[in-house]
């Protein structure tokens, strides 16, 4: 695997399955939780049973630094709340299509995109990775926040909420890219999101696998609750 300067020192935080498991608990019964949030100067609405856009900073970070193709064609897997696709439209993007497997995620980021006047331009479909998509459906820009908590393939993923979350093996991570090229663009861009508590090593196992290398376009470092967050903002390219 090739690496860009300064990338070498890219460190992978490991993270409890235990301790990400009752954040999800919460996010699924907590009675506290709002019905809507603030991020980017915007309101979002925030369904029960999606993942909370402000859980941590990286749906923030990651929607502030994602190389939107203005003018041109986006699709983001795994859209959630929908920050990030509406968030395209609003920057430029003449046409977007945002996928999730979840259900109430699908009916989230179609109300943000309501809410914020880009329906016209976001279309919203239920989708296991690309599978909803049209063989002939071709995107300027292809983007994924990963989960990247990284489990071993036999754990179960007892809810749609979990998907967000945990990535068993990285089988996810390897459909997203080696199913990618079948729907990027002439010069299309495939982007992924990421953090220091990923398993780089797997990733970039992944990506030589799908024979691609890999380009780190920017890292975020945030203060959180609990420690300091690093974000990766990701660009695999052909060798």
């Amino acid at each position: 695997m090739t690496r860009t300067t300064g990338e070498a020192e890219t460190m992978t935080v490991k993270e409890s399955p235990e301790a990400v498991a009752q954040v999800l608990q919460h996010a699924l019964v907590g009675d506290d939780l709002p019905d809507s949030f603030t991020l980017l100067g915007r309101e979002w609405s925030l369904h029960r049973g999606v993942f909370p856009s402000t859980l941590s900073a990286a749906t923030e970070v990651m929607a502030s630094i994602v190389p939107y193709p203005e003018g041109g064609s986006f699709l983001e897997v795994g859209c959630g709340t929908g920050v990030i696709s509406v968030t395209a439209a609003l920057n430029g993007c003449t046409s977007v299509t945002a996928l999730d497997i979840n259900e109430k995620a699908v009916a989230n980021t179609t109300a943000n995109a309501e809410r914020h006047g880009v329906s016209d331009r976001v279309r919203v479909l239920h989708s296991d990775m690309y599978t909803a998509l049209d063989p002939t459906d071709r995107f300027d820009a292809i983007f994924w926040n990963v989960p990247w908590t990284y489990v071993e393939d036999d754990f179960s993923l007892s809810t749609d909420l979990h998907s967000a979350v945990f990535d068993p093996g990285y089988q996810g991570q390897a459909r997203y890219v080696a199913g990618a090229h079948e729907h990027l663009a002439d010069g299309g861009r495939l982007l992924l999101g990421t953090a220091d508590l990923g398993d780089r090593e797997r990733l970039d196992a992944v990506v030589e696998e799908a024979g691609l290398r890999v380009e780190l376009l920017r890292r975020v470092r945030r203060i959180e609750e609990v420690r300091v967050m690093e974000y990766h903002m990701l660009e695999l390219h052909a060798k």
